[in-house]
C-alpha cells in the first residue's frame, strides 16, 4: 500500500461516508470532499460496507485506484446505501442503525499457486472471461471459511461454478486496511 492512514484520517473518512449518506437521504445532492491530507487525495481502491443491526445491507467499491480516496469514499458510501442490487435502498430509519466499515485496498497481484492465498490477510478477485467476483479479506473470517471455501465463494460471486478456481480461473489477491465506526 502507499502511505498508511492515521487513526484520525480513518475517523475522518468514516465521518465523510456518514455525511455523504445523510446528504443523499436528505437533500439528495452530491457531497464534495474538502481539502485534506495528501493521502486522502491519492488514488486508492476502496470499498464501503454498511451493516444494519449487524447484518450486511450494502457493499460497493472500486478494486482499483481510479479516483482520489476521499472522492471514492463519498461515491461508494452513497452507492452502498442506494445501488447494491442485493438489497433495498437504505431508508432514514435504517440509517440510524447503520454501522459503516471502510476497506482501503492495496493493488491486486495475480497468484499462480492457491497456497499463496492467505485467509484473513488477502482479499481475492476471481476472473475468467467476462466473469469477475471480489471478496474482501474480512469475509472468510466472518463466516469461518478455509482457503478452498473462500475460493469457491469467490468463483460463485463471479458467476462461475464453485470449482472453477481449479480449472483456469485467474486468482488475484490484495490486502486491505479495514476500519469501522465500532473500532
Amino acid at each position: 500500500m502507499s502511505a498508511e492512514l492515521t487513526r484520525e484520517q480513518e475517523s475522518s473518512l468514516l465521518k465523510l461516508a456518514r455525511r455523504a449518506i445523510e446528504n443523499h437521504l436528505g437533500a439528495g445532492g452530491g457531497l464534495k470532499p474538502g481539502p485534506g491530507a495528501p493521502v486522502m487525495k491519492e488514488k486508492r481502491g476502496a470499498f464501503v460496507t454498511l451493516k444494519v443491526d449487524g447484518e450486511l445491507r450494502g457493499c460497493i467499491g472500486y478494486p482499483l485506484p481510479v479516483k482520489p480516496l476521499d472522492e471514492t469514499i463519498v461515491e461508494m458510501a452513497v452507492a452502498a446505501a442506494s445501488q447494491d442490487f442485493r438489497f433495498a435502498p437504505l431508508t432514514p430509519e435504517d440509517f440510524v442503525r447503520t454501522r459503516i466499515e471502510i476497506s482501503v485496498l492495496s493493488l491486486p497481484r495475480r497468484v499462480r499457486d492457491i497456497g499463496d492465498v492467505e485467509v484473513g490477510r488477502h482479499g481475492i478477485i476471481v476472473s475468467k472471461g467476462v466473469h469477475r467476483g471480489l471478496l474482501l479479506p474480512q469475509v472468510p473470517l466472518e463466516y469461518g471459511w478455509d482457503r478452498e471455501t473462500f475460493l469457491r465463494h469467490g468463483c460463485l460471486k463471479a458467476g462461475l461454478p464453485g470449482d472453477e478456481w481449479k480449472k483456469g480461473a485467474h486468482i488475484e489477491v490484495f490486502e486491505a486496511r479495514v476500519f469501522s465506526e465500532k473500532d
